[in-house]
């Protein structure tokens, strides 16, 4: 059960880090194609020539990137969202149908006794709670986008 819990912060981290560089790789193109639209409104008013098209072109190479990268940014941040639903639900009914978890608790219950593992599980419970109400605020903490 913890070696699941710790595969999934690593791919959640993994993740993480994925989406942070595509995110600032389209904050890099973007960056380039006003450079590209500042160098070519510059070039046309100092010579009015042929050195325009070239930095035009060079913007709108760099934009048509942009818009491929926030797109694939955007299709993998939905498909993640949907994919952590999915397993969120799953994870806690298999965790609760695992026999040696279980076999756990009844010997949990037996050594410890009712009245002292009772603020045991309230506290336990508790936990849950709060790491269950982060995960669904992560989803907030993604919202905001540059």
């Amino acid at each position: 059960m913890f070696q699941r819990m710790i595969d999934d912060f690593k791919q959640s981290a993994a993740t993480a880090v994925r989406l942070t560089s595509l995110a600032a790789a389209t904050a890099f193109t973007l960056l380039v194609t006003l450079a590209f639209l500042c160098a070519a409104a510059f070039v046309y008013v100092l010579q009015n020539y042929g050195l325009i098209q070239a930095c035009l072109a060079g913007a709108a190479l760099f934009f048509v990137v942009t818009l491929i990268l926030a797109g694939c940014y955007m299709m993998r941040k939905n498909r993640i969202r949907k994919r952590a639903a999915e397993t969120a639900k799953s994870g806690v009914q298999s965790a609760l149908a695992d026999p040696m978890l279980v076999a756990t608790g009844i010997q949990l219950i037996r050594a410890i006794g009712i009245k002292r593992l009772v603020p045991i599980l309230a506290i336990g419970g508790l936990a849950l709670g709060l790491m269950a109400s982060r995960g669904g605020s992560s989803k907030d903490e993604e919202a905001p986008e540059a």
